[in-house]
C-alpha cells in the first residue's frame, strides 16, 4: 500500500492543510503495522510521530480503564508528540494499520498554520480559540466579529448642558445628527431629537429650556474596539437603539442600530420590540418563535455559542417578563417575584428546555388569583413550546410559588432533610435569577439559604454527591465494540456526561464561598479569584463547558430536523469528525479531572 494512495487529506485536523502542506505531509509519512495487545504509545511516555489510522482499532485505556475506541482516521497521540508525554495508554485491540507523520513535519505545519495548530493544544480553551480564529471569515460570523469602530457612523458632537433646547435642534440639523452629547460639570450624557420633540409637543417645555433638563445621562456605552455581537447583547439588555462609543475614555460618537441593521441578519434587538408591544399571549407566542428563529440563525452562521446563549437568555428574560404583566393579577404582580431556574437562571440557554421557573410573594393574595396565574402561565408556556418540567418545578406547583415565609421555611427544611432531592432541590434554587417584580425577595430567600448552610461542611459534601448521579461516560465505544456487548446506541447524553457534573461541581463550591454570580464563567472566574479553584484548571472547566453547549446544541438542531425534538438530545458520537470526537474527549477528561477535585475536597471517598 502507497502512502499516497492511503492517505485521507479530507479527514481533520488534515482538512485544514494547503495542497502543498498535504503533499509534503504524504512524502514524508511511513506505514506502521501493530499487532493486537501490542502498546503503540505509553502513558507518560514521548511519542515520535503522530499515527494515525489506516484500518483496525486502537484502544484508549486510563489507569487500566478504557475511555475511547478509536478507528479509521483518528489520529493520536497529540500529547506525547507536542507535549512530550501521552496522557493515557493507546493499544491495538487488532491488527492496525497507521500512517506513521514525523515530528518535525509535525511541528513545521503547527508553526505556519493555525488551524491545523488547533489540533494539538492541550488546553481545551486554546484549542476551541484557535479552531474559531481559523475559520473563514466571512459572512455573518465576520460581521459580529467585526469592531465597533468598524460600524460606527459620524463623530463625537457635545453640547454645554447650559445651552437651551432651541439650540440643541440647531446644532443637529447643522451637524446632520440625531443625537449629541451634553457635558454638565463633570458629568456627561445623551439627548437625541426624540427627547426635544417630547419636551416641547408633549411637554410643552418652552424654548428657552436648558437642554440639561431633557437629558439623559445613564448613558450606555461600549469601546469602539469590542465586538458588534456585544453591541447586539448591550442594545437588546438595554432597549436601546443606539450606543455611546468610547475611545480611551471617552466619548467619540454613536453607534445606531440602523448602521448594523442591514448586516445582521434577524437582528435580535428587533425582538424585545416586539414583545414590548405584544398585547396578548398569541403576539408572545409569535415572539417566542422569532426567538428560537435567532438561535437557528446565529449558529448556523458560526457564532460563539456563548454570545448566542446570552443573546437567547436576555430574551427568553424578556419574554417571560412580558408574559407575567399581560397574565398575573394585579395582586401577584404588585406583591411578586418572577424566578427563572436552571440554565436559563444561569444565563446559558439555547434552544427551549424545561419550565424551570417559581414565584415568590412578598405576602399571601387571595387563592383564585394565585390559581389563575399559575394556569395561566403555565398554559402560555406550552403554547410557547417549552416542555413542563420532569420535576415539577414550575409555577404551576405550589412548592415553588409560595411566600417568601414560606418558602424560607422550605429552603431550612431542605437543609435539615439531606435527602437527594432536597440537595438537587436547593442546587436548582441556588441557580435562581428575578426576572420580574420584586427581586429583593429573591435576595432575602438566597441570604436565609447561606446563613442556614454556614458552618454546615457535612451538608455541602452531601451536596457535592451529586456530582456523581450519572455514570462516567465512555466516549468514543464505539461501532463494533457496542455491538459486541449488544448495544445498538453510540450516543452520549451531553447533560448528564459534562454540563450537570461541571455546573453542579462549580456550584457546589460557589455556595461554600457565598459566591452569588450566576453564570457558571462567572462563578469559576470568581473561585479562581477567591483563590479556591486552580486558574489553569478555571481555563479548561470554561473551554469544556463551551464544548458541551455546542454540542448540545447541535444534538437538539439535529433531533429538531430529524423530527424528533427534545430539550436534552444526546449526541450521536458516530456522526462526529475526529476533530469533534478529540475535542469532546478532551473536556469530559476534564470534567473526569474535575470530579476527582471535588471528591478530593470533600473527602467523598469515605461517604
Amino acid at each position: 500500500m502507497q502512502v499516497a494512495e492511503s492517505f485521507d487529506a479530507g479527514n481533520p485536523p488534515f482538512d485544514r492543510l494547503t495542497q502543498q502542506e498535504v503533499e509534503d505531509i504524504r512524502a514524508g509519512a511511513d506505514i506502521g503495522y501493530f499487532a493486537p495487545g501490542e502498546v503503540i504509545v505509553a502513558a507518560g511516555k514521548p511519542s515520535g510521530q503522530l499515527h494515525v489510522i489506516i484500518k483496525g482499532v486502537v484502544e484508549v485505556r486510563q489507569d487500566g480503564a478504557m475511555t475511547a475506541l478509536l478507528r479509521a482516521g483518528d489520529s493520536f497521540d497529540s500529547r506525547a508528540l507536542v507535549h512530550g508525554a501521552a496522557g493515557e495508554d493507546f493499544i491495538a485491540a487488532e491488527e492496525t494499520l497507521c500512517h506513521l507523520i514525523p515530528r518535525p513535519a509535525v511541528t513545521r505545519l503547527i508553526s505556519r498554520n493555525a488551524g491545523f495548530a488547533a489540533f494539538f493544544y492541550a488546553e481545551v480553551s486554546r484549542k476551541l480559540d484557535a479552531l474559531a480564529g481559523a475559520r473563514r471569515p466571512d459572512g455573518f460570523e465576520s460581521v459580529l466579529r467585526a469592531r465597533v469602530r468598524d460600524a460606527q457612523r459620524g463623530d463625537s458632537n457635545v453640547i454645554d448642558g447650559g445651552e437651551t433646547i432651541e439650540a440643541a435642534g440647531h446644532r443637529m440639523r447643522r451637524v446632520n445628527a440625531n443625537a449629541l452629547f451634553v457635558r454638565d460639570g463633570d458629568r456627561t450624557g445623551v439627548v437625541t431629537g426624540m427627547n426635544l420633540s417630547k419636551a416641547v409637543v408633549l411637554r410643552r417645555l418652552p424654548l428657552e429650556t436648558p437642554v440639561r433638563d431633557v437629558t439623559h445621562f445613564d448613558v450606555v456605552s461600549i469601546e469602539a474596539g469590542d465586538f458588534l455581537y456585544e453591541a447586539i447583547l448591550l442594545m437588546t439588555r438595554h432597549d436601546k437603539r443606539r450606543l455611546a462609543v468610547r475611545r480611551e475614555g471617552r466619548y467619540v460618537g454613536f453607534l445606531e442600530d440602523i448602521d448594523i441593521l442591514g448586516l445582521v441578519a434577524g437582528n435580535s434587538q428587533l425582538i424585545p420590540g416586539r414583545i414590548d408591544r405584544a398585547r396578548g399571549v398569541e403576539d408572545l407566542t409569535v415572539a417566542a418563535r422569532d426567538i428560537q428563529a435567532q438561535v437557528l440563525r446565529l449558529h448556523g452562521q458560526g457564532v460563539r455559542i456563548e454570545a448566542i446563549a446570552e443573546i437567547t437568555s436576555d430574551l427568553n428574560r424578556r419574554l417571560l417578563a412580558r408574559l407575567f404583566e399581560l397574565v398575573a393579577p394585579p395582586s401577584v404582580q404588585s406583591g411578586g417575584c418572577l424566578l427563572l431556574m436552571g440554565s436559563e437562571g444561569r444565563g446559558e440557554q439555547t434552544l427551549r428546555t424545561d419550565q424551570d421557573n417559581g414565584l415568590l410573594l412578598a405576602a399571601p393574595v387571595p387563592e383564585p388569583d394565585l390559581a389563575a396565574f399559575r394556569e395561566a402561565f403555565t398554559r402560555a408556556l406550552d403554547d410557547f413550546g417549552f416542555p413542563r418540567c420532569p420535576g415539577g418545578v414550575m409555577v404551576r406547583n405550589p412548592l415553588w410559588s409560595q411566600t417568601l415565609d414560606g418558602f424560607q421555611r422550605q429552603l431550612r427544611g431542605w437543609v435539615v432533610d439531606r435527602s437527594p432531592e432536597a440537595a438537587m432541590n436547593l442546587a436548582i434554587f441556588w441557580d435562581a435569577a428575578a426576572v420580574s417584580g420584586r427581586g429583593e425577595l429573591l435576595e432575602q430567600a438566597r441570604m436565609t439559604l447561606l446563613t442556614a448552610l454556614r458552618g454546615e461542611g457535612a451538608l455541602l459534601a452531601h451536596f457535592a454527591q451529586l456530582v456523581d448521579t450519572f455514570a462516567e461516560p465512555q466516549v468514543g465505544l464505539l461501532g463494533s465494540l457496542l455491538a459486541s456487548v449488544g448495544m445498538n446506541s453510540d450516543e452520549v447524553d451531553i447533560k448528564r456526561a459534562g454540563i450537570f457534573p461541571l455546573v453542579h461541581g462549580v456550584r457546589t463550591l460557589a455556595i461554600g464561598r457565598g459566591i452569588t454570580a450566576q453564570p457558571t464563567a462567572l462563578r469559576i472566574a470568581a473561585l479562581v479569584e477567591a483563590g479556591a479553584l486552580d486558574a489553569a484548571l478555571g481555563r479548561e472547566l470554561v473551554g469544556a463547558l463551551r464544548v458541551f453547549m455546542e454540542f448540545r446544541l447541535r444534538a437538539q438542531l439535529e433531533a429538531a430536523r430529524r423530527g424528533t425534538p427534545g430539550p436534552d438530545a444526546a449526541v450521536r458520537l458516530g456522526l462526529l469528525t475526529s476533530a469533534d470526537r478529540d475535542i469532546l474527549r478532551d473536556a469530559l477528561r476534564i470534567v473526569r479531572q474535575f470530579r476527582e477535585v471535588i471528591r478530593s475536597h470533600y473527602n467523598l471517598r469515605g461517604h
